[in-house]
């Protein structure tokens, strides 16, 4: 979340979109519209998915204050999940989705408190500039006193987490991507996002506010990266930063669908630490970016950085290496988190409009901001921007909406992305085909705060103010981010606790599908440190393809029809005979691929079934 007061209004000119959409944006029938504000008790509508269980904020953080007790992001470990809040984090015992249980509650003014984990070390963003070494939230008069960076939390006892250190870095840390050493399981890196301006040096000697993106010396023009030996995390240190800005050209002049300038905003564009008095360095181009998100397996990182999606070789993650550099001279302006699809081919960039707290789905809000964009690469990892897609809905102006945090859904054969819109709720987002993105689920509730109050008051308004618990207006809340890890989507609610959903059956997503999707675990789940996804041989596999060729008409209907005979036939055998079986059908699948309307897909099947037969035997 990028913290921007005031509504920002709409550009009066509006053309064409300059890349093809499928999307009907908005739809006035959709059942999100206009559903009944509360905290507790507010109207909700879904599609293909089901709330298993929300519980709320623990007491010590149940309090609305702005951004003060915000929820923030969410990590995954072993049966635990880490939910980060302004003010501190909780951990969650999961065992039981539909009960979480809290473990433990840590109070820690550490804005904005993203989290990440790995093993028994817990990794907390700390930017603002009220973040005190000693967690105090008493605010800080003495810049030494000052945290900015990562703290370090020693968690194998979750009941009572231990701080080992605060790593200081010079514009702290609005975000971080953990990023494992591809030689040294002992060595983690973190690559940290901060916001803000470098601290001064009288603060934090090595840190400087300069204009050349070039000169190393430069606190600014840089990715910072800690190195952390996970047996002696006390020891954690700030290496040289990754030099990924140098030679991008300034911002593109906007020509179309641009965002105006918000006249609350002051000119320049990072936060200032305290007793920071140098002034603003010439903007000479993106500097900073709000998230990077890493694919270790493939050696990529993803970098959404305002104006520019950024691709980056991180095979050295002590030297990462500028692949590509995508602009966007329509709109984008806010690029905010990067995925990646599971074969590393495309890329989902999302555009937080007005910074996280303005309602940017409203039925006057343009498609081509507050969005997606799918982003396709070629054999030498060049971007080209592809469709865009928004929440097909016209919301309320009492709810902050924009596109937000999210992650993958392992199905095999599809690229699905399921994120949180804030008081927009979760969706999931099938961008398999990246000119023609599709909702395929989605859930929301109604906005926190009841309408605007009226010059005449009226019973309606008095009784949804009363339901409101006495808001008026302005509370920030929704999902912070939604992610699927290990058969459950999980959603850090702002203001609400923690939700957890499950995905139902439906002709867009079908039960073999997510039973497939169940086949794929983790231990461990950072959303910006992204796993490759795996799928053991398995009759659900196979039918998850069959089931799209169905769905797409990718092959012949009494082909489809025999296939899936064929298939139930052989689940019934076992051992060698199972395989012989699985082996005489993938020869035949063999033959169906040619002149088949998806054919790369039937023969993604005939490999499946083989290694299906294979692992019979």
């Amino acid at each position: 979340m990028r913290v921007v007061r005031g509504l920002i209004l709409l550009l009066a000119t509006v053309v064409a979109p300059s890349v093809a959409s499928a999307q009907t944006y908005p739809s006035k029938a959709d059942p999100r519209n206009n559903l009944k504000p509360g905290r507790y008790d507010a109207g909700t509508a879904s599609l293909n998915m089901r709330l298993v269980s929300n519980t709320h904020k623990p007491a010590q953080f149940d309090t609305s204050r702005g951004l003060t007790f915000a929820n923030s992001d969410i990590a995954f470990g072993t049966h635990y999940a880490y939910q980060g809040n302004f003010a501190g984090f909780t951990i969650w015992d999961i065992t039981d989705p539909a009960k979480p249980a809290v473990a433990s509650v840590v109070q820690c003014t550490t804005s904005q408190g993203d989290p990440s984990i790995v093993g028994n070390l817990l990794f907390i963003s700390a930017e603002g500039a009220g973040n005190r070494n000693d967690c105090g939230n008493q605010g800080v008069k003495d810049p030494k006193d000052h945290m900015a960076g990562v703290r370090i939390y020693d968690v194998s006892n979750p009941k009572a987490p231990k701080l080992v250190k605060n790593v200081q870095t010079c514009k702290g840390s609005h975000t971080h991507t953990v990023v494992p050493s591809p030689k040294d399981p002992n060595i983690l890196y973190i690559y940290v996002s901060g916001q803000s301006n470098a601290r001064p040096e009288t603060e934090l000697a090595g840190c400087k506010n300069g204009t050349d993106p070039a000169d190393p010396t430069n606190s600014l023009y840089q990715l910072d990266i800690i190195k952390v030996a996970l047996d002696h995390p006390e020891r954690a240190v700030v290496i040289p930063g990754a030099r990924i800005f140098t030679g991008l050209d300034v911002d593109a002049k906007c020509t179309q669908f641009c965002a105006p300038t918000d006249p609350n905003r002051p000119p320049g564009r990072g936060r200032r630490a305290p007793g920071d008095t140098a002034a603003e360095p010439l903007h000479t181009g993106p500097r900073n970016c709000h998230d990077v998100t890493a694919y270790p397996s493939r050696n990529l990182l993803a970098a959404a950085c305002s104006t520019h999606s950024i691709l980056v070789d991180i095979s050295n993650p002590e030297k990462p290496v500028r692949i590509d550099a995508l602009t966007d001279t329509n709109n984008f302006q806010g690029r905010h988190t990067a995925a990646f699809s599971n074969d590393g081919k495309k890329l989902v960039q999302t555009d937080e409009w007005g910074g996280g707290t303005g309602p940017m789905c409203q039925a006057s809000s343009m498609i081509e901001l507050g969005g997606n964009t799918v982003i396709s690469l070629d054999a030498k990892k060049k971007q080209t921007q592809r469709a865009y897609f928004k929440l097909p809905l016209a919301q309320s102006a009492e709810e902050n909406c924009v596109s937000h945090n999210g992650g993958i859904i392992p199905v095999p054969g599809r690229d699905l992305y399921v994120q949180g819109w804030y008081q927009g709720g979760i969706n999931v987002m099938d961008f398999t085909d990246a000119d023609k993105v599709i909702e395929i689920a989605y859930y929301d509730r109604g906005s926190l705060d009841p309408p605007s109050p009226v010059d005449v008051p009226s019973a309606a308004g008095a009784a949804a103010l009363a339901a409101s618990g006495g808001r008026s207006r302005n509370t920030i809340g929704g999902s912070w981010g939604a992610y699927y890890w290990n058969g459950m989507i999980y959603s850090s609610e702002i203001d609400r606790g923690l939700d957890v959903y499950e995905l139902t059956p439906s002709p867009q997503l079908t039960a073999n599908e997510l039973a497939a999707a169940k086949l794929v675990t983790f231990t461990d789940y950072n959303p910006q440190s992204q796993p490759k996804m795996t799928w053991p041989a398995a009759f659900v596999v196979v039918r998850s393809y069959l089931d799209q060729l169905v769905r797409g008409t990718g092959l012949a209907a009494e082909r489809t029809t025999a296939i899936a005979a064929a298939l139930d036939a052989a689940e019934m055998k076992s051992g060698l005979a199972r395989a012989a079986a699985l082996n005489a059908l993938a020869l035949q699948v063999d033959g169906d691929a040619k002149g088949a309307k998806d054919g790369a897909r039937v023969r993604t099947m005939a490999g499946e079934i083989r290694r299906l037969a294979t692992a019979s035997k």
